[in-house]
């Protein structure tokens, strides 16, 4: 079977000297892993940096063995934020995210131009109040719809709005632009704790359930801004 795609690079590891196998969301049919020979030269090591857009050509005599795939770059996205630790973070953790929480070979064009999208926000100035929003919209197309607006409960204490989601054990306090959404955010820490609502949404609905580890790579982004 031989057909070429598009694709953002999600996941590698080196298999020998010369090749490393890696993971790739393609825009055709979803998730593939694959074997790149000469993926440690110089030349194509250069492409292969997570989150880079890559031209694909796929080749396998059946779906059963091991898959080869030849690379060109198309967009190097990852490179251009080498110098900004936090958005070069970012990058790692939505791939990760990726790269775990999707099956293989199951298309699906909306994960994909979420991925495009990704590359947009980064661009802004208020990248990761986008940035949040884009987990959930990524997990909600995965069918773990954290639903927040269905859940909460208002309280207007002092001119000011709380809300909250109580459980038989825990109050939990919800930052205000998780729910109004055009409400601008200035304070980081406020922020850091709406990431941190989706991340424990993220490890005790989704993770732990299928025994996923939590990702080391989602701390180091949290500890990147202390």
């Amino acid at each position: 079977m031989n057909w070429s795609d598009e694709c953002f690079l999600v996941g590698k590891n080196r298999y020998n000297e010369n090749s490393i196998i890696a993971e790739v969301y393609t825009k055709e049919r979803g998730k593939i892993s694959g074997m790149i020979f000469g993926g440690t030269s110089k030349k194509i090591k250069n492409y292969l940096q997570i989150g880079n857009k890559l031209h694909l050509n796929y080749n396998s005599k059946n779906d059963n063995r091991l898959r080869y795939f030849k690379i060109e770059i198309l967009n190097a996205y990852s490179p251009l934020y080498f110098d900004h630790k936090q958005k070069l973070s970012c990058i790692t953790v939505a791939t990760n995210l990726i790269k775990i929480l999707t099956a293989e070979s199951q298309a699906n064009i909306k994960v994909y131009r979420l991925i495009e999208l990704l590359f947009l926000i980064l661009k802004d100035k208020d990248w990761l109040k986008k940035y949040i929003f884009w987990e959930l919209e990524l997990l909600k197309l995965l069918g773990y719809d954290l639903e927040l607006e269905n859940i909460v409960d208002k309280t207007v204490l002092k001119n000011q709005t709380i809300y909250s989601v109580s459980s038989s054990s825990e109050k939990k306090h919800i930052p205000n632009f998780l729910i109004e959404k055009d409400l601008k955010v200035d304070d980081l820490k406020i922020l850091l704790s709406g990431l941190k609502l989706v991340s424990d949404y993220l490890d005790k609905t989704i993770l732990k359930p299928n025994n996923i580890s939590y990702p080391s790579c989602r701390l180091l982004f949290v500890n990147s801004f202390k």
